[in-house]
């Protein structure tokens, strides 16, 4: 039986949100094209915070969580 990519399993994940160097590669085998986050700023930076401040608002369960993978990706990106 085939393995699911590593970035839908918890060894493709990163603790402290979003996904490690082995889920990146992994998704980009699937044709996805994934960056490491951008911290320091950047356009990408201030979309995906804009994207992720939209999540927020839709799933206000997981906005109120501090462990869930959402807040963790935005502190990660210093959202």
């Amino acid at each position: 039986m085939a393995k699911t990519p590593a970035w839908t399993r918890k060894e493709g994940k990163n603790p402290k949100g979003g996904l490690n160097a082995k889920g990146r590669a992994s998704a980009k085998k699937q044709g996805m094209d994934l960056k490491p986050p951008q911290p320091e700023g950047g356009k990408r930076k201030k979309s995906f915070c804009a994207r992720s401040a939209g999540q927020m608002k839709m799933w206000p369960k997981a906005a109120k969580d501090p462990n869930s993978r959402l807040r963790k990706a935005r502190r990660v990106w210093d959202c």
